[in-house]
């Protein structure tokens, strides 16, 4: 079994957020394949730079970025090391860094990027983001949950830990497998939202899809931890959000490009 040494820590881990169903307003075809791998690391190809994507990080700056309900970056929490974006580990007890979002805001997207998880790591991606003084980001945002499956699933039990795994619509949503690849290995995640559907991908594996509002997503609603936030994914657009739960996760090859 993994390093166990973090268990304490990880019972106050549970503030995060996700969705559910599949009424399909169906998005554009993408004529990009789930892989964010160009000439080099966080650069554009030209075909890419004609399908309208743009680097939300170039492997150095973070100009792209400020912190959830601030105008400037985060002064702890993160680090740019080597080209890769890495949110930083506390020790049990302290407080973990303010999550980042994107300056632009996203209304119809498709967002690529790559991450790797660390041992215990828990993360996520939010979107549709809207800031409100006093709330937490996991109240109003979508997310796309990432996470060492495997550490939390001998600690906590698959059944428990179900919807909270890597690229589930977290606490709404599971996907039909796990998609993702051990700790230290970059993975690929994808997201497409277009008119309120929205679709998860791992590694190149549809996860889960949805569409806002729909019955169905209104039922997963109601029945989940977000059923007392009357915000939550009710916006039609917002800035691209990433978690920090305290825990060392690595991003790169960040990209995005907006859908008609």
């Amino acid at each position: 079994m993994k390093n166990l040494l973090y268990a304490g820590l990880l019972l106050a881990l549970w503030a995060c957020g996700s969705p559910g169903s599949n009424e399909a307003q169906a998005p554009p075809p993408s004529n990009a394949t789930d892989t964010v791998q160009s000439a080099a690391p966080n650069t554009l190809t030209e075909a890419e730079k004609a399908e309208g994507w743009m680097l939300l990080f170039d492997g150095t700056h973070t100009d792209a970025w400020r912190g959830y309900l601030s105008d400037s970056f985060p002064e702890r929490g993160w680090k740019v090391e080597e080209g890769v974006l890495k949110v930083l580990p506390v020790a049990p007890g302290e407080m973990a860094g303010s999550d980042i979002i994107t300056r632009q805001s996203f209304g119809n997207f498709e967002l690529k990027l790559e991450f790797a998880v660390t041992d215990t790591a828990n993360s996520g991606i939010f979107y549709l983001v809207q800031e409100r003084e006093g709330e937490p980001i996991w109240h109003n945002a979508p997310e796309y949950q990432i996470l060492d499956n495997q550490t939390y699933i001998a600690i906590y039990g698959s059944d428990e830990m179900r919807t909270h795994l890597t690229c589930d619509n977290y606490d709404l949503q599971a996907a039909p497998a796990d998609y993702s690849k051990p700790v230290g290995q970059w993975n690929v995640a994808r997201i497409v939202h277009h008119n309120g559907h929205v679709e998860h991908w791992l590694n190149g594996q549809l996860c889960v899809e949805y569409q806002i509002g729909s019955p169905e997503w209104e039922e997963l609603v109601a029945h989940s931890k977000f059923r007392d936030y009357p915000n939550y994914g009710r916006a039609k657009e917002g800035p691209i959000g990433l978690q920090d739960h305290g825990h060392e996760v690595w991003f790169r090859n960040i990209k995005i490009r907006r859908l008609d």
